[in-house]
């Protein structure tokens, strides 16, 4: 009796949490690990293969574990990690991933779980990456491969310092169905787990620091920073090369040309081999484009037809489920990934193709292997869901890094570790509006993404998706199912030659600013709340009823969230326009703003109205500001190809910018060869403007020909 008495309180503690402090250690600077129970050996930051940017931490203050992190409980149960991070009660957190319609994200429910967007930010996503950041600057990574429950700042502890005050619904208005809640919960599907605190010390620094733990932000190549047109499904070579010079003749600029499924014996499952009555000679064709400066992006899925070639070999090393009766590749397992990469290899690489558009390795769970599904690698389901869109971005990135040729392509899916992949994500969601606050809320996550353009009904709203994707990470027209051209609407067609061209002007300035992305980790496209300029009580709308916090716990979420305007690189705020819309508001961080396109004064620190006509997306320009721009070209440079520039100032303070250079196409840049040119504006001793640059170091890259100024303000 005794013993049995024993053994049932064995067994009662064994149900009960193991709560307990979390033991942090630093693993480079401002970075810190803790372990709750036994994690995995299977997690994100493994599948990502990431590796520190070292080199790129020494450029950012020294800071101290936050104090929060004593603060931090861990605990399992049935099998189950739970973590529980305090929260004070005026933050504001971002990130969780690629959300389409909100940015602030305190008061949400979220299940981290890979997915095509449905419409709804419900943590199913492309990219539901499970970091998050605080206006407080800090930073959280919960490394886990698992379909992750998030409850950010919901749930009120009974025990809780900062509990709410129960009230009488009956006779006290200010009652709320969501009682204040005081800490970030996550629940973990697994018997332990990593978890990572990123050290500030402001929100922009934590981003920096992840993309930089991550490997550091991509580096395109700069054809892949041009222009491109996605071409209808059933295009033959011949309609391919006279879409090529048709671009060409009409003076629109291209850079590469995506292939959409019917390039392909067979897709849905996928041959991932040339359908010879549409491309008789697939070598012979590439080479024929590659001829006219025109590279070509091969849309393809992973999942393998019975008529592939590679099926037979294939079949061993596939999941026990199919997708549209193609077999799924364990890509966690070396030869898997073998056999796919000699498959791209031997079909495309080989021949030029520069790259890949990799579709459908998000979801929906209706075409998808289900959570039932075995694999070879012993990896679960779940596990394979939340991470193959690393794999195939990593598999696929390989290919090209062993040829020492960057690349630059689409994907459907990505999580955390990915910043340093060559990819940009898409979705066949097509909001503009929430394209937007996708773009924003990728740069909190270390994604990139593009608001493409597909089709229009009418002229106003094909010109204003233009000019969004112009600044973006991509500037791309998806013609697969519309069959559109830049100059489809002839309304504005000139007006879309305009920002095509003045996306090739601004190529310096946008390499730069990947580079940045690269060695400092700073994203090229972000959320005008990391500009240290930035007043959020500016923000405030005229929706919310209460301004009292107690009554309504989650003011901070709804009421000061800017979600329609973005930071693009170091000096550039972009304020989009939308169907209907004559004029808008865009809220300026503190300093002085001038407008880009006249160099004319628009404020400081305040919110506008701005009424720009169909012509113009708004622009605006930080003080001092020094862009990069060069000669309208139709193809991006070349290897070795120098350029003219011509140097563009704003404002009346003096102006210092860092220009970046190296070939544009190979990974020597990792060997050192690269150069940063200094561009400095001043004002001479009777007080007008002059600017110089730095010569290039010896033996270090030097692609400018000539160097031009222009004055945008007039003192």
């Amino acid at each position: 009796m005794k013993k049995k008495l024993i053994l049932g309180a064995l067994a009662l503690l064994m149900l009960l949490p193991a709560k307990a402090q979390i033991t942090w250690q630093q693993v480079e600077p401002g970075v810190w690990k803790g372990v709750v129970g036994i994690p995995e050996s299977y997690s994100l930051l493994d599948v990502s293969g990431a590796t520190p940017l070292k080199e790129g931490f020494t450029r950012l203050p020294e800071v101290a574990l936050p104090a929060l992190a004593n603060e931090i409980v861990g605990a399992v149960q049935d099998g189950k990690t739970s973590l529980r991070i305090p929260l004070q009660r005026k933050e504001q957190l971002y990130g969780f991933g690629l959300n389409f319609q909100t940015v602030h994200q305190r008061g949400k429910i979220l299940n981290l779980h890979v997915d095509h967007y449905g419409g709804k930010d419900n943590g199913r996503t492309h990219a539901p990456v499970p970091f998050y950041i605080s206006n407080l600057g800090y930073g959280v990574l919960v490394n886990s491969a698992r379909y992750l429950t998030v409850y950010a700042s919901n749930g009120a502890r009974k025990d809780s310092p900062n509990a709410p005050i129960a009230k009488d619904r009956n006779t006290d208005k200010t009652w709320t169905a969501n009682p204040y809640s005081d800490a970030v919960s996550i629940l973990v599907p697994a018997p332990g787990v990593e978890i990572y605190i990123f050290a500030g010390p402001t929100p922009m620094d934590v981003v920096r620091r992840y993309n930089l733990f991550c490997g550091g932000g991509t580096l395109p190549p700069r054809w892949g920073l041009g222009f491109t047109q996605r071409t209808q499904k059933l295009y033959t070579a011949e309609d391919v090369e006279k879409e090529a010079d048709e671009f060409e003749r009409q003076g629109y600029p291209l850079d590469f040309i995506g292939l959409e499924p019917g390039w392909q014996s067979r897709a849905y499952p996928c041959t991932f081999e040339w359908d010879k009555k549409r491309f008789a000679n697939p070598a012979e064709f590439v080479k024929d484009m590659l001829d006219k400066g025109v590279r070509i992006n091969l849309w393809t899925n992973p999942y393998v037809s019975p008529e592939s070639g590679v099926y037979k070999e294939m079949v061993p090393v596939s999941g026990s489920h199919t997708v549209w009766c193609g077999i799924v590749p364990d890509l966690a397992g070396e030869k898997a990934r073998q056999l796919w990469k000699d498959k791209l290899e031997k079909e495309h690489v080989n021949i030029g193709v520069s790259g890949y558009k990799i579709d459908e390795v998000d979801g929906y769970d209706r075409y998808l292997w289900p959570d039932v599904a075995t694999f070879p690698s012993g990896v679960s389901a779940e596990q394979m869901r939340q991470t193959y869109g690393l794999w195939v971005q990593r598999t696929t990135a390989e290919l090209y890094k062993e040829r020492n040729q960057r690349t630059f392509g689409l994907v459907r899916a990505s999580n955390a570790g990915a910043s340093s992949y060559p990819y940009v994500i898409y979705n066949d969601y097509y909001s503009h509006q929430d394209f937007i606050t996708a773009l924003i809320n990728s740069g909190f996550s270390g994604v990139l993404w593009t608001p493409e353009v597909r089709g229009s009904k009418t002229g106003e709203e094909w010109l204003r998706r233009f000019q969004s994707v112009v600044f973006s990470p991509m500037a791309m027209i998806n013609a697969w199912a519309s069959g559109t051209k830049p100059w489809s609407f002839p309304e504005v067609a000139p007006q879309i030659k305009e920002y095509a061209l003045l996306r090739m002007q601004m190529m310096p300035y946008w390499y730069t600013e990947f580079a940045r992305y690269h060695f400092d980790g700073i994203p090229p496209f972000r959320a005008i709340n990391l500009e240290p300029g930035f007043n959020a009580e500016q923000a405030v709308s005229t929706e919310v009823k209460s301004s009292n916090l107690e009554d309504n716990p989650y003011l901070e979420a709804i009421s000061k969230e800017i979600k329609d305007q973005y930071m693009a690189g170091e000096y550039l705020l972009v304020a989009p326009m939308f169907v209907g819309q004559k004029e808008r508001t865009v809220v300026l961080p503190q300093g002085n703003w001038y407008d880009f396109y006249t160099g004319k004064y628009v404020g400081n620190g305040e919110r506008i109205t701005v009424s720009p006509g169909l012509d113009r997306i708004p622009v605006f320009v930080k003080d001092g500001a020094v862009i990069p721009f060069m000669e309208a070209m139709l193809h991006a440079p070349k290897a070795g190809q120098k350029v003219n520039l011509e140097i563009r100032h704003y404002g009346k303070a003096d102006g210092v910018y860092r220009l970046y250079d190296d070939d544009g196409e190979t990974f020597d840049y990792e060997k050192g060869a690269y150069s940063w040119r200094d561009i400095k504006v001043t004002r001479d001793k009777k007080g007008r403007l002059k600017g110089s640059i730095s010569k290039a170091e010896k033996g270090k890259p030097d692609n400018i020909a000539t160097v031009s100024w222009k004055f945008m303000t007039v003192n």
